[in-house]
């Protein structure tokens, strides 16, 4: 089972790069914009992708100026244009995501949306957030006997995306302070 799961996750993982790179490349970019301004980063993970705020915020690498977006009170931070938003969640037709997103982008807050793309869906994350990055992870990875999958690794899938952006997002900022030296 866990060369099943290992061969599994990692094609997977090997999917998002070479279809998402430019998506992810693009967002790092935007989120960017806010570092080198006056901006901060906020970050939401609906249930357990909640996990990806705790790696950004309290890790033994903390991704700089970033933050949960919403206080221990559960109400949203003030966020100003200059900020910008990593919202990440399981599907892209989650209800809750979108109705987040919207009010974000009411507000004139840039955002970058992480879920997995449903096919065949008119409405969704992706249609709403500025930039997307399509977490592929739609369905359990491993097949049962019984015909049922299981082994849905929403956040491990999900925290790759995050290393990925905060990578390009380091390079991008290292060569913004190359040129500004």
């Amino acid at each position: 089972m866990m060369k099943i799961f290992s061969t599994q996750l990692t094609g997977h993982f090997n999917r998002i790069v070479e279809q998402e790179e430019l998506s992810i490349e693009d967002s790092a970019r935007l989120l960017a914009q806010a570092l080198v301004g006056e901006g901060k980063i906020y970050i939401y993970g609906f249930q357990e992708l909640h996990g990806i705020v705790l790696e950004a915020v309290n890790s033994s690498e903390p991704l700089i100026r970033s933050e949960a977006l919403f206080n221990q009170n559960g109400e949203m931070k003030e966020l100003t244009a200059a900020d910008r938003v990593l919202l990440f969640t399981y599907r892209s037709t989650d209800e809750e995501a979108i109705k987040l997103a919207q009010e974000l982008s009411s507000k004139g807050i840039q955002t970058v949306g992480i879920s997995a793309v449903m096919k065949g869906e008119e409405a969704g994350l992706n249609n709403i957030t500025d930039l997307h990055i399509d977490s592929k992870l739609r369905q359990p990875l491993i097949p049962g006997e019984d015909g049922e999958r299981y082994g849905f690794p929403a956040l491990m899938t999900s925290l790759y995306v995050y290393y990925n952006l905060t990578f390009i997002l380091k390079e991008i900022l290292d060569e913004f302070e190359d040129d500004e030296l």
